[in-house]
C-alpha cells in the first residue's frame, strides 16, 4: 500500500509530505513538551525529591 503511493506521488509529492509530517511533528512535539515544561515547573518543588 505505501509503496503504490510513494510510486503515484513520485520524488516531489513525497518528499512534500515528509516535509509536512516533519514539520507537523516538530510543532506537536514542541507543544507538548511546552506543557509537559510548565507542569513539571508547577509541580518541581514535589517531584525534585521523589526523582
Amino acid at each position: 500500500s505505501r509503496a503504490n503511493v510513494n510510486f503515484f506521488f513520485g520524488g516531489t509529492g513525497l518528499l512534500i509530505v515528509v516535509g509536512v509530517a516533519l514539520d507537523t511533528l516538530q510543532q506537536v512535539e514542541s507543544h507538548l513538551m511546552m506543557r509537559h515544561y510548565d507542569g513539571f515547573m508547577k509541580k518541581g518543588k514535589i517531584r525534585g525529591r521523589s526523582m
